[in-house]
């Protein structure tokens, strides 16, 4: 999975945004999982290149906030009912706030 959604202006971006697109849930919490263990503070998300625009936008995150980002994902996750996977979200979640 390619950690870049390219559109073709900013609103079509946001329209993903407020229709609650899977697609970003699942790059958000695939990309958190994968860089737990990274000994960086600030972890790389998400590109988004806007074709109108001919321009990128980089989306980064503080691994101070992984695991509220998590629960905030943990939704989208139960609602395409993904439960095995909702299962490991929750275990980095208890983990992550554990070890705070």
């Amino acid at each position: 999975m390619t950690n870049e959604i390219t559109v073709t202006s900013q609103s079509d971006f946001q329209d993903m945004l407020d229709n609650k697109d899977f697609k970003i849930a699942k790059i958000i919490v695939e990309t958190i999982l994968k860089n737990i263990d990274n000994p960086k503070s600030n972890i790389h998300i998400l590109t988004i290149t806007c074709l109108d625009e001919n321009t990128s936008y980089d989306i980064s995150l503080e691994k101070k906030h992984f695991a509220s980002t998590l629960e905030e994902n943990l939704k989208y996750y139960i609602k395409e009912e993904l439960y095995e996977k909702c299962t490991e979200i929750v275990e980095v979640i208890n983990k992550l706030k554990t070890n705070k």
